[in-house]
């Protein structure tokens, strides 16, 4: 805990797609998800930290303190009796486990800390941004709900999108009826020819420090994958997809020095002169205004 940051940040990421679907939308044939009053092109947080979470694991490979807990086809109580066995309970039996774990509850009334800290220690993704535990193994013990220090919001392009529906050909055919009558099959893909989109995020050094241990390593680490974390997630779904830029903002103290909307209002994203359609990213001009930030925050562009 002694490396736990000790600053607060907020910071800006900027990325664009081309010819891809930055995030379907199950509810709309997956198509690519758009605020229908403003026409402008949203990413949910839960899809950027998704991508984090993936480069974490690609690049730490299960590291000790560098597990991921949430995973694609990993059942949660897999890593749960991790922490169980950590705390001397091994019994394979659920049953059996249920009762032991009761058992150690009634002995150790401080158990689910215990429990709280061993996750956030272990995990860097409960570390970072946090986790409902409330089921863990089948509510036995209960380490409620981590906050985690870094938060993300829904990423939104700076200009409203076009989705559009491009047909293609296939020559695999379903079914071995289908086959005796056709040999290719037609398909469906949307995408957005061109969109920039701005996410904004938080870093609270007071959570940092009150609950998960988020580290000053854990930050290197958090930077290194936002500006990662397209590169190898590549797929012809989701087109070209890249990192622009990534503007971190650096308190000076644990609580901060002003409102983080002051300093969101200092980037500004604008389309150059004469440009009425982007279709690039170096058709956009980035400004940080830095009249209107607090001396004492300092200001880094990661890329």
């Amino acid at each position: 805990m002694n490396n736990v940051i000790k600053n607060r940040y907020e910071f800006v990421i900027l990325f664009d797609v081309e010819n891809g679907n930055p995030n379907g939308d199950p509810d709309a044939g997956n198509m690519p998800r758009i605020d229908p009053e403003s026409g402008l092109g949203l990413v949910t947080d839960v899809c950027l930290k998704r991508k984090i979470r993936n480069y974490i694991e690609t690049v730490k490979e299960d590291a000790k303190g560098y597990k991921i807990y949430i995973r694609e086809d990993v059942p949660l109580n897999r890593s749960d009796k991790e922490a169980c066995q950590a705390l001397g309970v091994e019994e394979t039996d659920d049953k059996k486990q249920t009762e032991a774990l009761k058992k150690l509850k009634k002995n150790d009334p401080d158990v689910d800390r215990k429990l709280r800290d061993y996750m956030c220690r272990e995990f860097y993704d409960i570390r970072t941004f946090g986790a409902v535990m409330t089921t863990f193994v089948k509510a036995s013990l209960n380490c409620g709900q981590v906050r985690g220090p870094v938060q993300i919001g829904f990423a939104r392009s700076i200009d409203p999108i076009i989705s559009q529906e491009v047909t293609i050909t296939r020559v695999a055919i379903t079914t071995e009826k289908d086959a005796e009558n056709k040999s290719t099959e037609m398909g469906r893909k949307n995408i957005v020819p061109y969109g920039l989109y701005r996410a904004e995020g938080y870093i609270s050094a007071n959570l940092a420090r009150k609950v998960t241990g988020f580290s000053e390593e854990d930050l290197e680490l958090l930077w290194e994958a936002i500006i990662n974390m397209f590169e190898h997630d590549h797929s012809a779904a989701r087109g070209k997809m890249a990192v622009r830029e990534l503007i971190v903002f650096k308190h000076s103290k644990e609580l901060g020095d002003c409102p983080a909307y002051r300093l969101f209002d200092a980037v500004e994203v604008r389309k150059k002169e004469g440009v009425e359609y982007p279709r690039c990213y170096s058709e956009y001009a980035v400004e940080i205004h830095r009249d209107q930030i607090p001396e004492t925050v300092e200001v880094k562009r990661m890329i």
